[in-house]
């Protein structure tokens, strides 16, 4: 099987087209709209929106990131506050970042035992019952999860600083740099706080200033955690001194470094601080404490390093992050697409603008790394840390509208490394090809979930990135680098698939759980959007195997022939068949059957029963139980069904679920305060919108509405599939 470093190698040419050719077929196009401005002013738009903060507002926790590394901070430009902020959880996360706790004596990590669910004269083993044997369904469910990788926090006089003993908060975020500056009273003084991440490098760099700190009474705590097994927060455990070692060897290079290497059972890492001229002393098991006695300036940079490594790299100075920062920012801003709404007229265009915006930013951050990225994306955790397949084309795909290839590119080569076990997957299971997991981590493992394993939407998720890696670059290294996790993703559909005679039809289910995660799997049959998205797959695989002068598998067409259609009733879609789909019984959570027509190209779908079905849902639906992602999706079938004013109500829609931070994150819940999904969603759907889609109305920004109130400007977007 390809390797993800050859996988990789073969589609780099690829991504490093991000910056002049968009993801699409007829390549980027110009800037549109907006009485003939030919280019818009970026910087005026992110200043507009670049965040400031004046209170310990727990719903503005800032970040600076890379994409693969993330420090998340409070109102101090540190994690000061960790003790007090609840909403979003304060945490150091990265993409290599991860822990197991040993397991318990006597545990076999391979006794797992199968549900069998019932399929077609036989049964299907899943990972989706705890009965007798809850330890091992936990501890696989917690294990591996994202650590904490540290804490960085003020003192004042030793002590930690709460929220009430600030003043004259006044932090901003500059978008166009990604550097935070926070200034702050404490103690009568004011304090200044520089926050930066290099481009690259996954290293902090921190400027403070402040009379407190030449008098002594002002200094940095350093803490590292254990590993969390609860499923949501900050990813670290205090409560454990014993169970993890950190040995800091000072001096590596001259008095002013200090080398700190961890160690957490099958976890190491290193942290290198550069932090001349400051004094670096133990305070506690696992905490030190920083200083700079006699002047009113410490500049602290923290290289976090995977592994333990012999020979140590040359920690970049503060400034050389801040330029780094800056320099990688300005390329992010400059080479993709750029929407401006700032002269429209419709009082939801302001906010509008402001989600889209923060949501690029965060975006970059949180869904651009080598692996998926976490619903939570590396601001704080959620489901342990681990991510979801399902919801990786929600965090990511957005970049290739937006002419940024090269960061979803980053992500797509985990399929590589998990092909194999996905396989086996399918074979255990009694079926051909590769079943992908749902919820995961690095190992691709599928973790025991009550639900996880029935759902099978994700599994053409695949053969969509490699379509959209083909539109990037369309050459043979692109179809070779994808050709075996196109083949094998299409032979399990193809498996899975089952003839009914009675019907002289292929079915989808039971035993199945749909996108909407709210029935029965052993009595769902024929969910719409389900239905549409094999068609999708298995008509990308046909295609695929031509571009490679294959010839088409007889099967697969024997299946597009006589796939069930999707379920109607009364002029509308139907979740799926035998099922009222807007009794209030089910018209909550996801409306998936709108995702056949937007999120997919509508393979088998009715325009004008779909454009139906939008109104319906629209009437209808209980959106107080929906999810983040949710709103996108039906604006994007809205306005590929030539309902423009239906998909900004659907983006602009009061909800529950469609709430968006001061930091210009989606809230959902306490235990998901953010919901990236529902960012990159946004940033989907406002992709086509601008940019349109192949088939679509031959216009600039087609899915705006037309009614003088959204005067657009748009450049380089790429057309939506």
């Amino acid at each position: 099987m390809i390797t993800r470093r050859d996988f990789l190698a073969a589609i780099g040419a690829a991504g490093t087209l991000a910056a002049t050719q968009a993801c699409c077929t007829n390549g980027p196009r110009a800037a549109t709209g907006g009485a003939g401005q030919k280019t818009i002013d970026r910087l005026a738009a992110l200043a507009r929106h670049s965040p400031h903060v004046t209170t310990a507002d727990q719903g503005a926790v800032l970040s600076v990131g890379n994409g693969n590394f993330a420090f998340n901070v409070d109102c101090t430009g540190l994690q000061t506050l960790a003790a007090e902020y609840k909403v979003i959880p304060l945490a150091t996360l990265s993409h290599w970042g991860w822990h197991e706790i040993p397991s318990p004596p006597g545990m076999d990590l391979t006794s797992l035992r199968y549900k069998d669910f019932p399929f077609y004269g036989r049964t299907m083993p899943l990972a989706t019952s705890d009965t007798g044997q809850k330890p091992l369904y936990d501890f696989l469910r917690a294990n591996p999860h994202r650590l904490n990788l540290g804490r960085l926090a003020l003192l004042l006089d030793g002590r930690p600083i709460s929220i009430g003993q600030l003043s004259k908060i006044d932090q901003r975020l500059d978008l166009a740099t990604g550097v935070i500056t926070s200034r702050f009273e404490l103690a009568g003084k004011s304090v200044e706080v520089v926050t930066a991440c290099h481009g690259e490098l996954d290293v902090l760099g921190l400027r403070i200033a402040s009379g407190l700190l030449a008098e002594e009474r002002l200094s940095v705590e350093l803490a590292f955690p254990y590993g969390s097994t609860e499923s949501s927060g900050n990813g670290a455990d205090w409560t454990k001194p014993n169970a993890h070692i950190t040995n800091p060897a000072p001096g590596y290079l001259d008095a002013a470094l200090t080398d700190f290497s961890r160690t957490l059972d099958n976890a190491n890492y290193q942290v290198l601080l550069r932090h001349q001229p400051a004094l670096v002393a133990p305070a506690a098991p696992h905490t030190y404490h920083i200083s700079t006695p006699g002047t009113d300036t410490m500049e602290l940079s923290l290289h976090f390093l995977s592994g333990h490594n012999a020979q140590h790299p040359l920690s970049p100075s503060v400034n050389e992050i801040r330029n780094s920062s800056a320099g990688a920012w300005s390329n992010f801003w400059s080479s993709g697409a750029a929407i401006d709404l700032g002269i429209s007229t419709d009082k939801r265009a302001g906010e509008l603008e402001r989600r889209i915006v923060l949501s690029q930013y965060l975006t970059a951050i949180h869904c651009a790394g080598p692996l998926p990225s976490q619903e939570t994306g590396l601001l704080c955790n959620s489901w342990f840390g681990k991510f979801h397949l399902e919801m990786h084309w929600w965090h990511s795909v957005h970049f290739t509208v937006w002419n940024r290839y090269a960061h979803f590119a980053r992500s797509i080569g985990y399929y590589a490394t998990i092909l194999d076990s996905s396989i086996a997957r399918a074979k255990r299971q009694g079926f051909a090809g590769a079943r992908w997991p749902k919820m995961t981590s690095p190992d691709g493992e599928d973790s025991p979930s009550p639900i996880g394993p029935l759902l099978i939407w994700q599994q053409p998720h695949p053969i969509y990135y490699a379509e959209l890696a083909y539109r990037n670059s369309p050459t043979p290294a692109t179809l070779n680098a994808w050709r075996e996790i196109v083949e094998q993703t299409a032979l399990f559909m193809a498996s899975f698939a089952q003839f009914v005679t009675d019907r002289n039809q292929y079915v989808l289910g039971p035993s199945i759980k749909t996108v909407s995660e709210n029935e029965a799997p052993e009595t769902t049959l024929n969910p719409t959007y389900e239905l549409t998205a094999w068609r999708f797959g298995l008509s990308i695989a046909q295609r695929w195997r031509e571009r490679l002068n294959l010839p088409r598998k007889v099967e697969w067409d024997n299946i597009l022939a006589r796939l069930a259609p999707p379920p109607t009733k009364g002029g509308v879609y139907l979740m799926q068949e035998n099922q009222e789909t807007y009794s209030k019984t089910w018209a909550y959570e996801h409306p998936a059957l709108l995702g056949a027509m937007g999120v997919l190209r509508g393979d088998g779908i009715d325009m004008a029963t779909m454009a139906a079905t939008v109104r319906k849902v629209r009437e209808t639906w209980d959106f107080s139980k929906v999810w983040g992602w949710d709103f996108p999706m039906a604006a994007l079938a809205a306005a590929r069904t030539n309902q423009p004013e239906a998909a900004i109500d659907f983006l602009t829609m009061d909800a529950q679920m469609n709430r968006y931070l001061p930091n210009g994150c989606n809230f959902q819940r306490d235990n998901v305060p953010a919901y990236f999904p529902g960012n990159g969603g946004l940033l989907s759907a406002i992709g086509m919108m601008a940019g349109g889609w192949t088939g679509g109305p031959i216009s600039a920004h087609p899915g705006f509405p037309a009614n003088g109130k959204w005067n657009i400007r748009a450049e380089k977007f790429g057309q939506w599939m």
